[in-house]
């Protein structure tokens, strides 16, 4: 099994423990991205990878090797505090690189065979909107299963939660893990994902731009080949 993380922020705090315990409790290989030190760039809104390639975005070279790395993985785990009751400005900035990937336009199909977790953490709220900030790139890329898991750690550095709060998240990150493996022995996309997918067929198949077109049509997916069938 391999693990992506993409971390939100580049220092080692609760976020990041907890990420990397659930990782290897998944027992894989693992693949760590911290943001911004590994990507740190802003979308600058020139919209070359929606209408021509994503290859024309100005960061594509920087940014491939990242993609790389979310293609390969069987679990992508997406970890990030909670700023202001939402996910960190660098987390947000790295997911606004990948609105090419939206089903609306050319989704990967290998995204529909993974699964992904969402976590958070905060000193008090807010786990519950900014997992929702990375969970809908999650679903809007085809992700077959996301999960997502808030602690409220009450404490803003790692050493200094509890040992009592510390067993409580490591108790809840094995049952986790555990159901994470189970679903990877039979992972299928949604009924919701599978919707989604077949209005967004409709509007590729009367009319869209040339470049998501081209990439439908080249799929098979305008006919009758769906990416979970690949």
């Amino acid at each position: 099994m391999k693990i992506t993380i993409i971390h939100g922020q580049s220092h080692h705090g609760s976020t990041c423990h907890i990420a990397r315990s659930l990782a290897q409790k998944l027992h894989g290989t693992i693949t760590e991205i911290f943001l911004p030190r590994d990507f740190g760039e802003f979308c600058t809104g020139c919209t070359a990878c929606f209408h021509v390639s994503e290859t024309k975005c100005p960061h594509y070279k920087q940014l491939s090797p990242i993609t790389k790395a979310l293609d390969d993985a069987d679990i992508i785990i997406l970890a990030s505090p909670v700023y202001v009751y939402h996910a960190t400005g660098a987390m947000k900035s790295f997911l606004d690189h990948y609105g090419w990937r939206w089903m609306v336009h050319r989704p990967e199909e290998k995204m529909f065979s993974k699964q992904a977790v969402c976590i958070s953490t905060a000193a008090g709220a807010g786990m519950k909107s900014t997992n929702q900030d990375m969970a809908h790139s999650m679903f809007f890329w085809g992700i077959a299963k996301t999960y997502s898991y808030g602690a409220a750690v009450m404490e803003t550095s790692w050493e200094k939660v509890s040992p009592r709060k510390k067993r409580a998240i490591e108790k809840k990150l094995s049952v986790l893990a555990q159901k994470i493996k189970n679903d990877q022995k039979q992972i299928a996309p949604s009924v919701k994902t599978k919707i989604l997918f077949h209005v967004m067929r409709i509007m590729v198949k009367h009319g869209w731009n040339k470049a998501d077109q081209d990439y439908w049509k080249a799929k098979g997916w305008t006919a009758k080949k769906r990416p979970w069938n690949a």
